[in-house]
Parts: structure tokens; C-alpha cells; sequence
């Protein structure tokens, strides 16, 4: 199970009033950094400006490629261990919005992870350290440590040492 805070809502979806949540500079700041960092050439750059700007808590040497999209609303609820890779077109959820409550939760994802194209991080997720996430997963339950996690639904199984 997920590990999220649950808020209930009455009235109409809590997306519609969205800004009684959370502030509404505070997403137009985001939106401002994230726009920019996914465009941005330089992955060191990147790593820099979303460490500031957005509060990430990033590990030495994280890579986020091209076009890959931390949560708008929660973007500090985000850690990533020590040298791991955030792919291509990736999407990392901090927080969902349904009909009648929201979510919001904590993403971690561990060191030396892989985390492919494509890939979809539901809010209170961890994936564990020495993880490849296959491209296309919708990541919707803890991965733990030493895994490979593809598809959808997601599939785990441990990783074997490929250096033997």
C-alpha cells in the first residue's frame, strides 16, 4: 500500500478549487522552474536548479533527463539517491487529485536506481537502491531494494548480479 495523507472534500472535486490547497505562486514559481529544467541541455544544470528552485532533495551525481516532469504542486516531497537516473518523459506524483478527497505523498527513489522512459511514480512510493525501472511502468507499489520492476501492471522480480 501506498503511504499517502488522505484529505476528504465536500463539494465540488477538490481540482477545482485547487488553490484552497496550495498556494497559487507557489505553483507558478514551479511551473516556472520545471518548464525551464525540462528543456534545459546540461544535466548538472538541472540538477542545480531543481535542488534550488524547487527544493528537491537530490543525491550527488542525479541525473533527470529530457523532458522528464517532477510533481507541480509538491515537488520538495521528491528525494533521489546518489547517482541514479530519472529517464526520458518521466513523470514523478506527489499528489492526485480524485472526485472527493487528494492525496499527497512522499516519492523516494534510492541510489544507483534506473528509473526508464516513459515511467509514471504514483505519490508514496519508494523504490529501493540498485533498482532498474523498465520503461512505460506505472509505478504504483514500493520496489524494493535489488529489483527490476516492468509493466504494467507492474511486475518485481530481484535482480540478479549481472557482473558473475
Amino acid at each position: 500500500m501506498r503511504k499517502v495523507e488522505r484529505f476528504k472534500v465536500k463539494g465540488p472535486n477538490p481540482l477545482w478549487r485547487m488553490y484552497r490547497t496550495i498556494s497559487f505562486l507557489k505553483v507558478a514559481k514551479n511551473f516556472v522552474v520545471i518548464e525551464l529544467g525540462r528543456f534545459m541541455p546540461s544535466t548538472r544544470l538541472k540538477h542545480v536548479f531543481y535542488k534550488r528552485g524547487l527544493n528537491m532533495k537530490l543525491g550527488n551525481h542525479v541525473s533527470v533527463a529530457y523532458k522528464a516532469m517532477p510533481d507541480l504542486f509538491y515537488p520538495e516531497r521528491i528525494t533521489i539517491g546518489n547517482n541514479s537516473i530519472i529517464g526520458y518523459n518521466t513523470t514523478i506524483l506527489t499528489h492526485e487529485y480524485l472526485i472527493d478527497e487528494y492525496r499527497i505523498g512522499d516519492v523516494v527513489i534510492g541510489q544507483q536506481t534506473m528509473v526508464g522512459a516513459n515511467v509514471t511514480v504514483l505519490p508514496g512510493v519508494t523504490i529501493g537502491e540498485n533498482c532498474m525501472i523498465g520503461a512505460g511502468t506505472v509505478v504504483s507499489k514500493d520496489v524494493p531494494d535489488n529489483s527490476l520492476a516492468y509493466g504494467n501492471p507492474m511486475i518485481i522480480k530481484e535482480r540478479q548480479n549481472e557482473r558473475e
